[in-house]
């Protein structure tokens, strides 16, 4: 697993140095991210790519990295700040394990819906979280979206936490998430997104959750049977960059990122309310047999152990502002 990961970062580190050498005036930034290319991921990354190189003349252009090709989200945001990888798109996931400030936007049933989790990362308490990641060697241009995560498994429809108990479940490594999974009587299991499709083909583990737009531009329908809206825990995203990069910018070409990143939020946000009017449909057409209708009451019921540990570690007001934010 060393070894791959350094041929992965030489690999990297050799397309940075030809892209340099080939073109004194324009430079190739490298993004990567773990769904497919045509994904809200891939959507948010084309805009932003688009952007830069019409905001720069051309200076700076793209050059993607879709599916899990240069790893998972950790391994790609630890390339970023090693300054071997210009941009990720990637969820909150792991990222609280770089910027402890960000754990708390992971706590499951935090948001009420889409208006709710967008009001908050786009208003002040949502900007000031932005200004924690410089510290760690990182640049966080815009927040942006990945959506509401649902389960998914190869065994039983799940309606309340009784049916999820005792699945292995692929999980993020995140331990605000796993500490509610462990709530719901569910195995947690974290892995890198890149192993995901096989461990579950393989029936490594029983299930994983996610958004509708990962479920579907994963195909996750081939191998899992069934889909629960559960709607457990709001992902959001982020594009991230290093001091490396923007130190190299002038003050009107950070201009262009920043903004091409706002646009870039608004494209992947409208992906994913596509895929949410859309996708649960074409999954059922796939096969998947759907349930719309969970007890959410229940779930929550089964978080207060953990909400007590979350009250300890985060303080239950700074919890409560998120909730009542409106």
């Amino acid at each position: 697993m060393k070894l791959k990961k350094t041929l992965r970062f030489v690999a990297l580190a050799g397309i940075s140095v030809l892209a340099l050498g080939s073109a004194s005036a324009q430079t190739i930034l490298k993004i990567g991210y773990t769904p497919s290319s045509t994904s809200h991921y891939g959507v948010g990354a084309t805009v932003l790519c688009d952007e830069i190189e019409k905001g720069t003349q051309g200076r700076y252009k793209c050059q993607q990295f879709p599916n899990g090709s240069l790893g998972g989200e950790r391994e790609m945001i630890e390339a970023v700040q090693l300054g071997t990888l210009d941009i990720v798109d990637t969820s909150t996931g792991p990222v609280g394990n770089f910027v402890p400030e960000i754990k708390i936007v992971d706590i499951p049933f935090l948001f009420r819906d889409y208006d709710h989790a967008r009001k908050y990362f786009d208003g002040p308490h949502g900007q000031e979280l932005l200004t924690k990641f410089p510290a760690k060697g990182l640049v966080a241009l815009a927040w942006t979206e990945n959506g509401f995560r649902h389960m998914t498994n190869s065994r039983r429809s799940i309606v309340k936490p009784e049916d999820a108990s005792g699945l292995k479940m692929r999980t993020m490594e995140n331990k605000v998430h796993m500490d509610g999974y462990r709530a719901f009587g569910i195995q947690p299991t974290p892995m890198a997104f890149p192993e995901v499709f096989g461990a579950l083909q393989q029936g490594t583990v029983d299930g994983q959750e996610n958004p509708i737009p990962v479920i579907l531009s994963s195909k996750f329908s081939q191998v899992q049977k069934h889909l629960s809206l559960t709607g457990h825990v709001y992902s959001p995203a982020l594009f991230l960059t290093s001091p490396r990069v923007m130190n190299k910018l002038s003050d009107a070409d950070k201009k262009v990122f920043y903004e091409a990143a706002q646009k870039a939020n608004v494209a992947q946000r409208k992906k994913v309310n596509d895929d949410e009017a859309n996708g649960i449909a074409q999954l059922e057409k796939e096969g998947m047999t759907v349930v719309r209708k969970v007890d959410s009451a229940a779930f929550r019921e089964a978080l207060r152990p953990a909400y007590a540990n979350y009250a300890k570690e985060f303080g239950a007001d700074n919890i409560r502002k998120i909730q009542d934010y409106k």
